[in-house]
């Protein structure tokens, strides 16, 4: 492939474009869901893409006693992970071929860059709240980290492989491994880290508005709080694709209904995160903790043993 057409698949389709716009659409939707829920008409469908334009437009002011570099460098690096983290996924699944070799290890290390990146410029913003957020964020990556990995690892210990390739292959011939008990237990495992890698209630505890007044986020702005936006919009995008591809067979494009059948399983997965974000209070750092390294990781241990046994 030219410089092109690489430089196309990550900026245009299926990466910063596609993704972003996907995300920011998903962003609206989940709102919408919520004023409905709580009896209010909610934003109109551009609501997000004027969101980030608006702050596009507006002045970047940089804190006093923060350090510069690392402070605007952070949100660059959260957006380039998810960016070829997105470009990985939709890759395989739409080609049914490994990027490269040991492709599902890059993938979990490029979707913790955006938290990462938020804990780097929290912390170099020079703001207290800023690093209450920051603190908070790193023990929540602290509390999710393990049982999400062990739960990811499930599917690998039931097909034999760190290939996405073969994870999608395994269940091309043997049916999707959500119907086995192993994965139906780290299917939700992942679910719930997913919502903690989002920042999502109930384990926004980093950014809380009302405690620490946006807390991560509080000093930035303009261009560089529109990518940090964008990044968590790009996130929502992807991690359906991702836990699809994991449990429930990827993409098919052999049939004229394996893309219908892709969209139905985005579209509940989606929907399954909105109705847990508005049906469930914000948690407390340390109630975060003992749930994920409590009950949550007891699940993701029993997944994986039941897939080693086999089940």
């Amino acid at each position: 492939m030219d410089i092109f057409g690489i430089a196309y698949k990550f900026l245009v389709f299926p990466g910063f474009l596609f993704t972003g716009a996907l995300g920011l659409f998903l962003t609206w939707l989940d709102r919408k869901v919520a004023a409905r829920v709580q009896w209010r008409v909610g934003p109109p469908w551009y609501q997000s893409f004027a969101d980030i334009i608006k702050l596009f437009s507006k002045q970047v002011t940089l804190p006093d006693g923060a350090s510069i570099g690392t402070f605007v460098i952070s949100p660059i690096v959260g957006l380039s992970g998810i960016m070829l983290a997105s470009s990985l996924l939709w890759a395989v699944n739409t080609s049914k071929e490994s990027v490269f070799s040991g492709d599902l290890i890059v993938l979990i290390y490029l979707i913790a860059l955006p938290s990462l990146a938020l804990i780097l410029g929290s912390f170099t913003s020079g703001s207290p709240f800023a690093q209450v957020g920051g603190s908070r964020e790193m023990k929540l990556i602290l509390s999710y980290e393990l049982p999400f990995i062990i739960a990811v690892f499930t599917p690998v210990a039931k097909t034999g492989s760190i290939l996405f390739s073969s994870i999608i292959g395994f269940q091309a011939q043997h049916g999707m491994l959500i119907s086995r008990p192993s994965c139906i237990a780290a299917f939700f495992v992942v679910m719930l880290c997913s919502l903690a890698k989002l920042g999502a209630v109930p384990f926004d505890t980093a950014e809380a508005e009302q405690e620490i007044a946006g807390g991560v986020l509080v000093e930035y702005s303009g261009s560089l709080l529109a990518l940090y936006k964008i990044t968590k919009a790009m996130l929502l995008a992807t991690l359906p694709v991702f836990i699809i591809t994991l449990f429930m067979g990827g993409m098919d494009l052999s049939s004229g209904w394996g893309l219908f059948y892709f969209a139905v399983k985005y579209f509940l997965i989606v929907v399954l995160f909105t109705l847990i974000k508005n049906t469930n209070p914000r948690l407390r750092i340390d109630q975060i903790t003992r749930l994920f390294w409590g009950p949550v990781l007891l699940l993701a241990i029993a997944g994986f043993i039941l897939a080693v046994m086999g089940a």
